[in-house]
């Protein structure tokens, strides 16, 4: 092997163990399976589906050089290179980050090659090469080279006359020579300043692209002059292109309108006291666990239905929505969230419908600051988006909340990588989301759009008419990527992240900052690194969430104010005794005629209530409380309603009496069976629903006479496991895993490349394994074994792969070899049957 590599692969086997581990982990994708050896992994590093994942991952500067690198001469040397960068004014911020982008895309095998001879790998180089059918936001056009292919000799001539240079014998020599004119300086300038005015300004407007225009059949005298020198030459029936050598002449030998170095900052900063950021997303951390609690007991006795198409229709989100108090699309996050968390599922019956879960149940009793805990560890990884709720997929139908196709496998990374951001900033630091958006922006222009979304859609610029040409706005301008996936799935994330308390007031908190854990930066946590790191978060969060209360302060206007959150037996006894009237940081409850009884169909007496209020109110129990009580329990049970079909009871035949001529009891369809007994035609659930309406309030009795206690009961789904993300290609290898494929890589090169001694010929064919008789190869295997020499063998496996290895035999015994193998570097044994031949390596090969 030369010095200097000739391939990829030349140069991935010079580099150290930690150089292919750094490889591997930034391209995941490299890893499955693991490649038997370095040329393996070469060749996987330039097949397009890598490439295109690898220039996605990459930055804006260190893309722009990858583009600038794909407009060079290949090679490139790294003054070249520079030059197209810096152009010919030069620029300090773009010259020292340069050397950082060049390592990247060395460091991810993009570019090979020492700095004299840098090399774009083919597949990147397709990729940002400008063409008609996708143009580089660089905005230049083809070569002279290029632009000319395919032009009359005799054409070629005329141009280089027109462009006052000799004419040449051949086209090769006539398109060199305009091609050193167009790179000349002083040459370049020299046949500008004989250009007409308006001819500068056809120049002018495609110099940062599009470099494409229309002319018609008969150009006007300026563009004619162009056409002429070849400054404008043909891309088509009537289109022309500037050819890149000029462009770059004109722009002062810069490959970028404007090339960005660096990230933008994240200003303009706001600071704040952390202790009120850390005590305000504590407050907004409390909110959200109130909110997923009264969404679970809005579903205690089973949810809505789930669509046949899956998710949950509008009608439904609505009326969640409406129940929750907040608007559709929080009430879509919140559902997410609980699924994600694996809080609420579809039952899976034959009428399917969403519910709690059992581990809802446990959910529920745990302490507030683990609750928290469970929500943000579901929150961090999770794909599913509900911000595209409402949405149009690819067929136009709208997606819905906890339906199909919400997955957005970007999401994970974004959310982090905004949390991140924030973290860098000093505690009590906010800065607005837009700030956000451009960095992530920066960091990732092309994730989610791909190379070939990288520029201006159309590659014309119009037809060329005699004024000049039609520009379109120089590359760097974002136009739209505003609104990509990206910006939004940022956007989502903030707005996310307050909603949880991992923020407050736009600053990340302490407890938030704990959440990214001891490594920020690492990209493979696994999923109990993520438990871990929320519960060390939720420890931070505990002492700054409000303490539970024993008590409520109860007011003469039939209502209860909690001055805090409710302990929970407290908050479920009082959730059934009154209605919530009012929510924020202390509860209003109302005590009706209908929520009293309630309580007594829950089997409470009145004297059992009377106690309760004493018993947990700081104030003594109004009078008109205390008589609603009383009203509502005297008249409680007085019509008994038992199943004859149906039938009313009363001790009171007066009251019945009243009844019969009440008209509003004409569709119950009653009749008297005895002066305290009344036949109804309809069902006991019925009776019971019509009298209430009518102002009564009868109680149910069993068929032995007693009351019946209405105690609502809990419904459930079976056993359900959370949804997990959906990864974003392979999963980040753990170094360990990426330890041992690097062994397995170094050693599978050792027997591909180890010298052998000479084989006979249908062996020694390139690439083949070995091939000997059942004899020799058993005579070779047990010569090693007592000479300690290694050997080349193949080997065929159970599933009829075929490989190489490097072995050194042990023992030979029953039909087995059993040899330290260098491919794998452990001691194996194998059945002598599936090597196909064997070969003494070089005395110095291992």
């Amino acid at each position: 092997m030369t010095d200097t590599p000739r391939t990829l692969a030349e140069e991935l086997r010079t580099r150290t163990d930690s150089g292919l581990v750094g490889l591997l982990r930034t391209r995941p994708d490299l890893l499955n399976p693991v490649p038997g050896d370095v040329t393996q992994l070469a060749t996987r590093a330039g097949t397009r589906a890598s490439v295109v994942r690898a220039v996605e991952r990459l930055d804006r500067f260190v893309l722009q050089t990858a583009e600038a690198l794909a407009v060079a001469p290949d090679p490139c040397p790294y003054g070249t290179l520079a030059a197209l960068m810096t152009g010919d004014a030069g620029d300090e911020a773009v010259a020292a980050e340069l050397p950082r982008a060049v390592a990247v895309l060395r460091a991810q095998a993009l570019v090979w090659g020492p700095d004299d001879r840098l090399r774009l790998v083919r597949t990147a180089r397709e990729l940002l090469t400008p063409s008609a059918a996708h143009p580089s936001p660089t905005g230049l056009g083809p070569t002279v080279a290029e632009a000319t292919a395919g032009m009359s000799p005799g054409r070629l001539q005329e141009i280089l006359a027109a462009a006052g240079l000799p004419t040449t014998h051949d086209p090769v020599s006539a398109v060199a020579a305009l091609t050193a004119l167009f790179s000349d300086r002083a040459g370049m300038a020299a046949l500008l300043d004989t250009a007409p005015a308006e001819s500068v300004t056809v120049l002018d407007k495609l110099l940062w692209g599009p470099p494409y225009g229309g002319v018609t059949d008969r150009p006007a005298p300026h563009l004619q002059w162009l056409l002429d020198r070849g400054l404008l030459l043909p891309a088509g029936a009537r289109n022309v292109v500037l050819p890149r050598e000029a462009a770059l002449h004109l722009r002062g030998g810069r490959a970028h309108h404007t090339p960005e170095p660096l990230p933008p900052a994240l200003a303009p900063a706001t600071e704040r006291d952390p202790q009120l950021v850390d005590n305000a997303a504590a407050s907004q951390a409390f909110t959200a666990l109130a909110t997923v609690e009264e969404l679970l007991k809005e579903w205690d006795l089973g949810g809505p239905p789930v669509l046949r198409a899956g998710g949950l229709s509008v009608r439904d989100l609505k009326r969640t929505a409406t129940a929750l108090d907040t608007t559709e699309q929080l009430t879509a996050f919140w559902l997410e969230l609980a699924y994600a968390a694996g809080l609420i599922a579809s039952d899976g019956e034959a009428d399917e419908r969403y519910a709690a879960t059992p581990f809802a149940e446990e959910w529920l009793q745990l302490p507030d600051d683990q609750r928290w805990a469970v929500l943000v560890a579901a929150w961090l990884p999770a794909t599913r988006t509900p911000g595209v709720v409402g949405t149009a997929d690819a067929k136009g139908r709208a997606l819905a909340a906890l339906g199909p196709h919400l997955d957005r496998s970007p999401a994970p990374e974004v959310r982090r990588r905004a949390l991140i951001l924030l973290a860098g900033l000093p505690p009590g630091t906010s800065v607005p989301a837009a700030a956000v958006r451009a960095r992530l922006r920066w960091e990732r222009p092309l994730r989610g759009a791909g190379p070939g979304a990288r520029a201006a859609a159309a590659p014309a610029g119009g037809t060329v008419p005699a004024a000049g040409v039609a520009a379109s706005a120089p590359p760097g301008a974002d136009g739209a990527a505003a609104e990509d996936l990206r910006a939004r799935l940022a956007q989502w994330a903030l707005a996310e992240a307050e909603l949880l308390g991992v923020t407050g007031r736009g600053a990340l908190s302490a407890h938030g900052r704990a959440l990214l854990g001891p490594e920020p930066e690492a990209a493979d946590a696994t999923a109990a690194e993520t438990d871990a790191a929320a519960a060390r978060a939720a420890a931070l969060l505990a002492p700054l969430l409000p303490e539970p209360v024993d008590h409520v302060l109860l007011q003469a206007d039939l209502t209860a104010v909690a001055p805090g959150p409710l302990r929970r037996p407290l908050a479920e006894a009082l959730g059934v005794l009154a209605d919530i009237e009012s929510k924020g940081g202390a509860t209003v409850y109302r005590f009706t005629p209908a929520s009293v009884r309630r309580a007594l169909d829950a089997g409470r007496s009145a004297a059992e209530l009377q106690e309760f209020l004493s018993s947990h109110s700081r104030t003594p129990v109004p009078q008109p409380l205390a008589y609603l009580i009383d009203d509502v329990a005297r008249r409680h049970g007085q019509l008994r309603i038992g199943a004859a079909t149906a039938y009313v009871r009363c001790d009171d035949d007066a009251l019945l009496a009243e009844i019969l001529a009440d008209r509003r009891a004409a569709p119950l369809r009653l009749r008297r069976l005895a002066p305290t007994v009344l036949a109804a035609q309809t069902s006991p659930e019925q009776l019971l629903d019509g009298l209430r309406a009518m102002g009564y309030a009868p109680a149910a009795e069993s068929a032995a006479g007693d009351v019946l206690i209405a105690r609502a009961d809990s419904y459930r789904t079976p056993p359900r496991t959370a949804p997990g993300p959906v990864p974003d290609g392979p999963p980040p290898p753990d170094r360990t895993l990426l330890e041992a494929a690097v062994r397995a890589i170094r050693a599978g090169d050792l027997a591909a490349t180890a010298e052998r001694k000479p084989v006979p010929a249908p062996a020694a064919a390139a690439g083949a394994l070995p091939r000997t008789t059942s004899a020799e190869t058993l005579a070779t295997v047990q010569a090693a074994v007592l000479t300690h020499s290694a050997l080349w063998i193949g080997y065929v496996n159970a599933d009829g792969a075929a490989s190489q290895r490097v072995i050194a035999p042990v023992r030979v015994e029953g039909g087995f070899v059993t040899a330290y193998d260098h491919t794998a570097d452990e001691v194996r044994t194998y059945p002598l049957h599936r090597i196909t031949g064997v070969a003494e390596l070089a005395d110095d090969a291992v």
